[in-house]
């Protein structure tokens, strides 16, 4: 077993850090290995390889039960809790076979976890107003398997000090896309949208960010019932294409309180879940739209939701948007987000030499190392919190 020193591990010159994300949509696990040296914005990242291990369906099957809320109890969640460790683990010895190097390499990982409940919004339990996050996937399993420490379940510090506990990736965005003569907007579209806007030569103190509505989410949910089960998502927006934008449901989906809420905020499966899509269905029932139109309709909503955001919120309009995540592989959704904010340049993270797939788990290396480093990791003016705070638990 490696003993490691994290004061020496923090004057190394270069680490080799993983990062670990497992979104909302729960498809899988991203795995990044990444060179990382320097804190802060001396920091210097360099991707050295990726990979992706889809969830077998029974697995996501029961992420997407216990993200209801209402599925299992604490022997369920310490079952789904452990599973993911051992699946976490086994995915970074497979990138460290894959990258041709041996887990004693690997310096730190930084690992996401998988989101069953995200409170944002203060609720009364038991007398008291609270909010709360849970994020699982054990790190010890991951610490065990590589003799290597373990930063992990980075939202709830955020929280503890009076903020959302997201987003988060804003803080990585900054150090590593902020520009000195354009402002650049960054939308994540996984299973939530998430944007970021980096003003004109700006501090972290004027970034702003917040979560857009749904990414893929609603879009997953129609397709897979299109298809009855063949497909969990929307390849290549095909489905989408071959129907049409219905505006009467496009006009009922921007009612949509969310959209006009203002910054901080933030959101998730327990809004835009089941229910949500009940809902969404029950219209095309009643004004008689097809399910594809249904689909359709959904991705333009996505589009809208995004522009509106950006339009409504940032007081310095971006010259370019930069679209990562699953819906960046959307042709139709990327052509529905540049007609809907066409005096702004909507590309991918490809454009730039960037990797669309890795980077959030890229992000939570790099808050990995920040912590290490005893950095504050988060952004107050985004997530609403009092002040900064050094997010992440370490496992040794």
């Amino acid at each position: 077993m490696r003993k490691t020193d994290l004061s020496v591990l923090k004057n190394k010159e270069k680490r080799l850090v993983i990062g670990l994300m497992s979104g909302t949509s729960a498809d899988g696990i991203d795995a990044a290995l990444t060179e990382i040296s320097g804190f802060g914005t001396s920091i210097k990242v360099k991707q050295l390889d990726f990979l992706f291990e889809p969830f077998d369906p029974a697995v996501r099957e029961s992420i997407l039960r216990l993200a209801k809320g209402s599925y299992g109890g604490s022997a369920e969640i310490c079952k789904m809790s452990s599973l993911l460790g051992k699946l976490y683990a086994d995915a970074c010895l497979k990138l460290c076979r894959q990258a041709g190097i041996s887990k004693e390499q690997v310096d730190l990982v930084g690992n996401h976890g998988q989101t069953v409940w995200h409170m944002p919004v203060k609720e009364n339990y038991l007398g008291t107003e609270l909010t709360g996050t849970l994020q699982i996937g054990e790190d010890a399993f991951i610490a065990e398997a590589l003799e290597c420490p373990v930063i992990g379940d980075f939202r709830v510090r955020d929280m503890a000090a009076g903020g959302l506990g997201a987003p988060l990736v804003p803080y990585t965005e900054y150090l590593l896309y902020r520009k000195t003569d354009k402002t650049v907007a960054l939308q994540n579209i996984g299973g939530i949208g998430n944007v970021t806007i980096l003003p004109k030569n700006g501090t972290l103190e004027q970034v702003i960010a917040f979560d857009t509505g749904p990414g893929n989410m609603v879009m997953d949910a129609l397709a897979e019932k299109l298809t009855k089960g063949q497909q969990t998502y929307d390849r290549g927006g095909r489905l989408a294409a071959s129907g049409n934008v219905n505006s009467g449901l496009l006009s009922f989906l921007m009612q949509d309180p969310y959209l006009s809420k203002m910054p901080p905020k933030t959101t998730g499966r327990e809004y835009y879940g089941e229910e949500y899509v009940k809902r969404l269905l029950q219209y095309g029932e009643r004004e008689k739209v097809s399910l594809t139109d249904c689909l359709t309709s959904a991705t333009r909503f996505t589009a809208e939701s995004i522009a509106q955001g950006i339009r409504r919120f940032s007081p310095e309009k971006p010259e370019v948007l930069i679209v990562g995540g699953g819906g960046s592989k959307n042709p139709v959704l990327l052509q529905y987000i540049q007609e809907c904010l066409p005096e702004c340049r909507v590309m991918t993270n490809e454009e730039i030499g960037y990797d669309s797939d890795s980077k959030e788990a890229v992000a939570f290396a790099v808050l990995a190392n920040e912590a290490l480093g005893s950095m504050a990791n988060n952004v107050p003016g985004v997530t609403g919190a009092r002040h900064p705070v050094v997010m992440g638990k370490i496992s040794l």
